[in-house]
């Protein structure tokens, strides 16, 4: 009998110490004994088995000997048993999770469910968050584009009394771009390539968005050809493939390539262009002073305006040339170092100036075609091949022409005497006024010294007046042989009379004084 008195006793003893001590309010661990009609018997250790609602399980979790939290409502109904909730305890983990993301400022997840008055309700794992406008970032976004949606959101308040949340997605869209742009410095390496989108445009390069952290790809890093504006190579908005180039993290820089994703073309230039080698390339570029001519990808070398031809002076490259054309030229010289290839267009042809001075010989006559005209004279083309000059000294035995287009026109035929021929040099001098017999010997016997006329102003200088003695002679009146005060009422077409006092046979000049 004492025996089984104590064996009662210790039995008792270790049944109490089994039962877990349980409390109402808290949330506990418990598996699923059976699944009924209408309700889901729970054992949590305690001396009953518990009872919950079989509408407060997700379908997946009606699974006997499944273990999950559950909140105890009370520890003993009518009949005896305990009675749970495994909303709740599922709306206590969710509070306490909250609390935690809040106090460790981490961002969590929702989705929209409704829109309000001043903002939106969100679900964050069964909390009901409130999300304000003016914290939304959803400014011109369209409602089916934002309900039922997930975002991240940073939890900017809670009320513990009330269980209530209020988020904010532009701060969590500010934190999430910290965590991308602190991750993408982690990931930079020099010599990485990296995806990125042309965030804008200047004139000296792209700024590149690598996710986060912006980099400069500099214009001379875009392409191993030469390009004027950036813009001819990317555009905003872009998804480009970027080179590393250098990284400095106190001044926030990132330098970016794009050239250097692909071979140097120049690498070994040398051997693919030898001096005196034939090549055919595009015109990219046109300049006053020559044309650049594209020989490959990466590759340019410039026509300059003296190798364009022998004989006919080139002022003006676009008149000659298109951007597009496709020409043959020939290799001058090529410096890998400064990256420069001398291209010529001569030099495919036989120079015409070996044998010019023999073709054209001193005194010769022939006719030409005026081309162009400069302040000291005219260009006239001899043949396909040559050019020469007729100054503007030669145009005229006696009139003073201060505009050569007075006297020829562009295009007309003009025939011209040669004085001179320099191969050397290549220049070829042509007259026009020598096609007549000098008339300046006549001119001396005609006005001797002390000769009185009347002559027609034709324009006034610093040094004198010039005066038309007839049609075809000026001569004129230096300034200290005219009184002041006269010349200063001087005007074109006035008469004036004068003397001859001095006639230059060789320099073609008629000196005259108003003082008489």
């Amino acid at each position: 009998m004492e025996e089984t008195k104590f064996d009662r006793s210790v039995m008792e003893q270790l049944y109490n110490e089994s039962i877990k001590i349980i409390k109402e309010g808290q949330t506990v661990r418990g598996k699923i004994v059976s699944v009924k009609q209408k309700e889901v018997l729970i054992d949590v250790g305690f001396k009953a088995e518990g009872i919950v609602a079989i509408t407060e399980f997700r379908q997946d979790e009606l699974v006997p000997g499944l273990d999950l939290d559950f909140f105890v409502d009370s520890i003993e109904d009518e009949s005896g048993a305990i009675v749970l909730s495994r909303e709740k305890a599922r709306h206590m983990q969710s509070w306490d999770k909250i609390t935690n993301n809040f106090d460790d400022n981490e961002l969590v997840e929702g989705v929209i469910v409704k829109k309000v008055k001043g903002g939106f309700l969100v679900d964050v794992t069964g909390i009901e968050g409130f999300l304000p406008a003016s914290l939304s970032a959803f400014k011109g976004v369209p409602e089916k584009d934002i309900l039922n949606r997930p975002f991240k959101f940073k939890i900017v308040k809670i009320n513990k009394m009330r269980y209530s949340v209020i988020l904010s997605r532009r701060e969590a869209i500010q934190k999430e771009k910290e965590k991308a742009k602190e991750r993408i410095w982690q990931e930079l390496k020099v010599g990485g390539v990296y995806p990125g989108t042309v965030k804008a445009i200047t004139d000296f390069g792209a700024f590149i968005d690598l996710g986060g952290v912006d980099g400069l790809l500099h214009i001379t890093d875009m392409s191993w050809s030469k390009i004027s504006h950036p813009s001819e190579i990317v555009a905003v908005g872009d998804r480009i493939e970027v080179i590393v180039l250098n990284i400095d993290k106190e001044a926030n820089k990132v330098s970016l390539g794009l050239k250097q994703r692909f071979p140097d073309p120049w690498q070994d230039i040398e051997n693919k262009y030898g001096s005196g080698k034939k090549v055919k390339g595009k015109i990219v570029n046109i300049l006053p002073y020559g044309v650049f001519v594209e020989l490959e990808k990466g590759v340019e070398g410039l026509i300059h305006v003296s190798e364009i031809s022998w004989a006919k002076k080139v002022n003006n490259p676009s008149e000659v040339f298109a951007i597009g054309d496709s020409i043959e030229t020939q290799i001058l010289s090529v410096d890998k170092d400064s990256r420069r290839i001398a291209l010529s267009l001569k030099q495919l042809e036989q120079n015409p100036w070996i044998d010019a001075e023999s073709k054209f010989p001193a005194g010769m006559k022939m006719q030409g075609k005026v081309k162009a005209f400069t302040k000291y004279g005219v260009f006239v083309e001899l043949d396909s091949s040559l050019e020469g000059m007729i100054h503007v000294s030669d145009l005229s035995w006696t009139k003073r022409i201060a505009h050569p287009q007075d006297v020829l026109k562009k295009g007309q035929k003009v025939d011209v005497v040669i004085l001179s021929v320099d191969s050397q040099n290549q220049r070829i001098a042509l007259g026009l006024k020598q096609l007549q017999m000098n008339p300046w010997p006549e001119i001396a016997q005609k006005y001797p010294l002390d000769t009185a006329l009347e002559a027609e102003v034709v324009s006034l200088t610093e040094f004198g007046v010039f005066v038309k003695i007839d049609e075809e002679l000026e001569g004129l009146v230096f300034s200290n042989e005219i009184d002041a005060e006269q010349m200063k009422l001087l005007k074109p077409s006035d008469k004036i009379k004068v003397k001859v006092i001095k006639v230059d046979v060789e320099q073609c000049k008629i000196g005259l004084s108003a003082k008489l």
